[in-house]
């Protein structure tokens, strides 16, 4: 149950960031500058998937790199945590040992929550 808990909160997290990124493009919000060194403006890659073809190949290989090294490196489960999906490593806190049991527990089923809507609301 551990690894299925993991990887629901893992993929919660990155469908709620997906989710902000379309919301937040399709309102018309864009980097500012090029995308590439040929001119091509970020307000020249269109909104949700169409944006796939329309980035240079080397910049998705930029993507996928940059998400196995998050993937490999960074964004691991640590060993001992508090919880399944507990991916602090010592570094991240934001007040997290502050609050009482029924907090964090009520924190966390939010979270899952609001990435379960996400997942669906990617799709």
């Amino acid at each position: 149950f551990d690894r299925l808990r993991y990887v629901e909160v893992k993929h919660g997290r990155i469908a709620q960031l997906a989710f902000l990124g379309n919301i937040i493009t399709r309102a018309g919000v864009h980097l500012p500058g090029n995308i590439d060194s040929a001119g091509d403006s970020f307000d020249s890659i269109p909104d949700g998937w169409a944006a796939v073809g329309a980035i240079p190949q080397a910049g998705l290989l930029q993507i996928v790199a940059f998400v196995g090294t998050l993937e490999l490196f960074v964004m691991k489960d640590i060993t001992g945590g508090e919880f399944v999906g507990d991916f602090r490593n010592g570094a991240l806190d934001f007040g997290w040992d502050t609050f009482d049991e029924e907090t964090k527990l009520t924190k966390r089923a939010v979270e899952l929550n609001n990435g379960r809507a996400a997942m669906m609301g990617i799709l």
